[in-house]
């Protein structure tokens, strides 16, 4: 009989108690994190400041970038008492990974344009639209890997879960 090298049952994080222990204050910070993302968004109404929005409409974007931040910060708070669904990582990889579609050229414009990179920039008008664009790709990249997070703490009190079965 071969033996492996392995912690004991009750030191695996995916088996016992310390990950709940564990993740529910990072769950509340990143839960706070993207409610202060959301919150951000209202500066994108004014059509002034805000360039280029979805359905050119800066107030429906912002309320889409509002909701888009919230939801995934209601998850992680969501988390800290149960499972999330599997259907809510579908929807929300897709969210991120079309927005960092529709964001991408705005991104490779401002790292291979004519003008040089810039995150700040003067402003967010018309005249540079390529800075909205970047924060928003790296704001969906943020997302992203908030839920893949997510899915990765599901998965891992699902496995708990089926092993206490």
């Amino acid at each position: 009989m071969e033996r492996t090298l392995a912690p004991p049952k009750y030191l695996s994080i995916s088996n016992s108690l310390v990950m709940k222990i564990l993740f529910a204050p990072i769950n509340i910070i990143l839960a706070g994190l993207f409610f202060v993302f959301a919150w951000f968004q209202r500066n994108d109404i004014d059509p002034e400041i805000y360039s280029s929005p979805s359905f050119d409409n800066p107030t429906l974007d912002s309320a889409l970038w509002f909701l888009f931040y919230a939801i995934i910060g209601f998850a992680f708070l969501y988390l800290i008492k149960k499972l999330l669904p599997f259907w809510y990582f579908i929807l929300a990889i897709i969210a991120c990974l079309t927005e960092m579609y529709l964001s991408g050229p705005g991104l490779w414009e401002n790292v291979f344009g004519e003008k040089p990179f810039t995150m700040t920039g003067e402003s967010m008008s018309g005249t540079d639209p390529r800075v909205e664009l970047t924060r928003e790709f790296f704001g969906a990249v943020i997302a992203l890997a908030g839920v893949l997070f997510q899915w990765w703490q599901t998965r891992k009190l699902r496995l708990r879960a089926k092993s206490k079965a």
